[in-house]
């Protein structure tokens, strides 16, 4: 292997190898396994220079060794070398076909008459590697040129947008099939009797007695049977004000890292079966009643209920006169 491959390359092969294992089998998250994992990092790090290390001092021995060899022996050495294949034929084999640049002993068929300070100019031709990429960058751009402003194909802003519909689309799909990414804009009301015998040992389990009590009557928080809501009712206005805590009351904390969305959903689900039990010893209304699609405010059915008294109290007066 040595042979074949020489150490420059092989050593940091061997690493990046070793850091793309880490990547395939190694769970990181959204982060590179080689950062999330700092320290094995640095380990390789420093086992990796250390390889290097050893491989320029094995080679700087080598060297002197090979300088300390008589010439019978330096020839002897080079004959046996001939006869196995070789790290220096290999290496200079690939890098023939890569180049075409000449030997040593071929330079004086491409050496220009420029001659500045003894340094002369060698006329090699480009190497094929270099010149295939370019005819290669030559005809993408031709195809591009022809697709995008010729014929006049989807533009960058159209490609996004198409990206990003694609995108959507996976991901209301991938919502369908997975219930514990429900969210304010997917839930819905759930009126099984499993789910809701579910929520009812959810609210049981997450100690929801001790600020509503056992049949939602109200205690330090509010009454949850009536009509009133103090942030909207409604499942989803349920939903949003377990998962993120009430804004006008700091007492009713955010719940989402607790509970999962799922099961949210559900405890919403049972607090709604609920609605109208009158349950005994229950708190006074607080907020608005809520109807779906908007709300309506305690005082506006005071004052109705107001208007609507003395109407009759005339009503009362005028069959009293006609008597």
């Amino acid at each position: 292997m040595k042979k074949i491959i020489p150490s420059y390359v092989r050593v940091p092969l061997i690493f990046a190898t070793v850091f793309a294992g880490m990547e395939y089998f190694i769970d990181s998250g959204e982060k590179p396994a080689f950062i999330e994992y700092p320290m094995v990092s640095l380990f390789l790090g420093v086992f990796l220079f250390l390889l290097i290390a050893i491989e320029i001092v094995v080679n700087a021995v080598d060297r002197v060794t090979y300088l300390l060899l008589s010439e019978e022996q330096k020839k002897q050495l080079e004959e046996a070398q001939s006869l196995s294949f070789t790290e220096s034929a290999f290496y200079k084999n690939i890098m023939k076909k890569l180049t075409r640049s000449k030997t040593i002993e071929q330079e004086a068929d491409v050496m220009l008459d420029h001659n500045y300070d003894g340094i002369k100019e060698l006329d090699n031709v480009l190497p094929p590697w270099w010149v295939y990429l370019f005819y290669s960058c030559i005809i993408f751009a031709v195809v591009y040129l022809v697709r995008f402003h010729i014929v006049g194909d989807y533009t960058q802003k159209e490609e996004y947008e198409m990206a990003m519909s694609e995108a959507k689309k996976e991901h209301e799909e991938y919502l369908k099939n997975a219930p514990d990414l429900v969210n304010v804009d997917n839930v819905i009301l759930m009126t099984d009797a499993a789910s809701i015998a579910e929520g009812k040992k959810i609210y049981a389990a997450n100690n929801c007695i001790s600020c509503h009590k056992e049949n939602l009557e109200g205690n330090i928080g509010p009454n949850l049977t009536d009509k009133y809501w103090i942030n909207g009712g409604g499942v989803k206005n349920i939903f949003t004000v377990i998962s993120e805590g009430s804004p006008t009351n700091s007492v009713m904390a955010p719940w989402k890292e607790a509970i999962k969305p799922s099961d949210i959903q559900k405890l919403a689900s049972y607090i709604l079966s609920l609605q109208g039990s009158n349950p005994a010893n229950a708190k006074e209304p607080e907020g608005e009643i809520w109807v779906e699609g908007g709300s309506t405010t305690a005082t506006e059915i005071s004052t109705d209920t107001t208007a609507i008294s003395t109407d009759e109290v005339t009503n009362v007066t005028d069959s009293t006169k006609v008597n």
